[in-house]
């Protein structure tokens, strides 16, 4: 069942519950799926790849918010953005923990063979290929960092 689906179910589930918070991360998610399918050029059945992508993304921008709320000191904004935050994670795949992340990453260095901090892009690039959707860009950039120097 793709995810377009899944989401429309869930939000009758949630419209009949009278789940406001769920509802909201819900309309937000079919929002960004809506968009993908309309974009100029863009296939008519997005990719699971794709949606986990676009699950990302949400997760992502909720995050960026969510820090720059709570610099602002505005912790009712930023509770609404976390509780987004939980409801578009529930989509995605299992998030790798950071002993998982640090062997996953360990494997890659020692497949390319990368030795120093020149060979960061190098690592990058497959361990955001390899790591999609369950490890965030920038803790990956931050391990593969602190292994290769």
């Amino acid at each position: 069942m793709s995810l377009e689906l899944i989401i429309n179910n869930d939000i009758k589930t949630a419209m009949k519950a009278k789940e406001d918070v769920t509802l909201r991360g819900l309309r937000a998610i079919k929002s960004a799926i809506l968009l993908a399918k309309t974009a100029e050029g863009a296939p008519e059945n997005i990719s699971t790849e794709d949606e986990i992508k676009l699950l990302s993304k949400l997760v992502k921008q909720r995050r960026d918010s969510l820090t720059i709320y709570e610099q602002q000191q505005r912790p009712d904004l930023a509770a609404k953005e976390a509780e987004e935050i939980a409801i578009i994670e529930r989509y995605l795949p299992k998030q790798l923990s950071p002993d998982e992340l640090q062997t996953e990453i360990k494997a890659i260095i020692a497949q390319l063979g990368a030795t120093s901090a020149k060979d960061m892009g190098k690592v990058m690039g497959v361990a955001n290929k390899q790591l999609a959707g369950i490890a965030d860009g920038k803790q990956i950039a931050a391990l593969v960092k602190t292994l290769l120097t």
